[in-house]
């Protein structure tokens, strides 16, 4: 007997809540044939895919677009790490017609927006939204002292926190090829630390270099932690539209810490004297400004996607990809020196990744054989129990 059970990519509930969820067109629909998991599984996966697709494409464009942006407006006498900050998250507002208008204009689901909002995911998504908020200010500050061809790939060590808090936090399973993707990502950002003395900008000094070196390394290590600790709480979410929910409350969150640094430290006030002095006139200032908060949105919503339809690791190693994106971006648009050690960790980066993508299409492919051997069995089953 045929079925339709609505669910979402990572889990149904075990029972409806508030009599209406089994309704909402927000969450993709699944159709089960048989009871049979691999069947499910497999109509699953094929539903989610174009949602998956659209949460890559925001990651790709939000990913090598901000962080050229971000470098653009401190190549031209932008100075104020605080709005480098606050635009990372300000953003918010751009998910608010995702969030009202299907059920209030569109009336295409039943799902009132937050109505699954319990305390404690409230309470979680304020908390990690104010670690994001220092995590934006850490990567600003690396940003404002590094070329993005060297911030870039620092960022690539998070892949290495990411996998240990997930074996801890989320129990993931180590391979041989995340842990070779790992150990690789290792080798390219040791390689980096060694022979990145040399490449800093004019008039800059060594400590500073330094402190924005560190800077890098710590927003990794804190977004690491973030990614595990989002799949842990999706774990709890059966919902895409609740995904673009958390999402607000978190970037709100982490707004008003951004907002809170910039009225102590007169960034409001830095805003007017720097857009006189952003040597490409005052237009270009604000359209810069606006750009990055758009480009930032599409980054955090499209890895937050990825999380929720795929897990942290997973995501981190699809972000890690871009970074060799940013890197040539950097070379391409700014004319960052690129030679030498930075090409052999370009390469390894790239490697890792491949060793991961390999792994994954080896493990689904396994999979899939292993299923089409028990749907065979099952029938033989089957046909044995009718003739008896």
């Amino acid at each position: 007997m045929e079925s339709l059970v609505q669910a979402s990519p990572k889990n149904s509930p075990k029972t409806p809540h508030h009599g209406g969820h089994h309704d909402d067109q927000n969450c993709p629909t699944l159709i089960t044939i048989n009871n049979n998991p691999s069947t499910q599984l497999s109509k699953k996966d094929k539903r989610s895919m174009p949602l998956l697709v659209i949460n890559y494409l925001c990651l790709f464009i939000g990913s090598v677009s901000s962080s050229l942006l971000s470098k653009y407006y401190f190549i031209h006498k932008g100075s104020s790490i605080w709005v480098s900050t606050w635009v990372q998250c300000a953003g918010f507002p751009l998910l608010l017609p995702f969030v009202f208008t299907p059920y209030y204009l569109l009336n295409s689901t039943q799902r009132k927006p937050f109505s699954h909002f319990t305390p404690k995911i409230l309470t979680l998504s304020i908390f990690i939204g104010l670690m994001l908020g220092l995590n934006n200010f850490l990567f600003s500050w690396g940003n404002s002292y590094l070329p993005v061809s060297t911030s870039s790939l620092l960022l690539s060590s998070q892949l290495v926190f990411n996998l240990i808090l997930s074996v801890i936090i989320v129990k993931q399973k180590i391979t041989f090829s995340n842990l070779n993707c790992v150990i690789l990502l290792t080798i390219s950002s040791v390689l980096l630390a060694l022979g990145s003395s040399h490449d800093k900008p004019p008039g800059l000094t060594r400590g500073k270099y330094f402190l924005g070196f560190f800077s890098t390394i710590g927003a990794g290590l804190l977004f690491a932690l973030y990614l595990p600790v989002m799949e842990k709480i999706y774990s709890k979410v059966y919902c895409y539209a609740m995904v673009i929910e958390m999402q607000l409350v978190m970037q709100v969150s982490a707004t008003a810490l951004a907002t809170l640094g910039m009225a102590l430290n007169g960034a409001f006030r830095e805003m007017k004297v720097e857009r006189k002095v952003f040597d490409k006139g005052q237009s270009i200032y604000w359209v810069t400004v606006l750009c990055n908060v758009v480009t930032w949105q599409l980054c955090f919503m499209g890895t937050a996607g990825m999380v929720f339809l795929t897990s942290s690791l997973t995501g981190g190693i699809c972000m890690t990809a871009l970074m060799g994106m940013n890197v040539l971006g950097g070379v391409l648009v700014y004319g960052d020196e690129f030679g030498g050690v930075k090409v052999v960790s370009t390469l390894l980066c790239g490697w890792g990744f491949c060793s991961y993508a390999y792994g994954i299409y080896m493990s689904t492919k396994l999979g899939k054989e292993d299923d089409g051997d028990k749907d065979k069995e099952d029938t033989h089953q089957g046909m044995e129990m009718g003739c008896a």
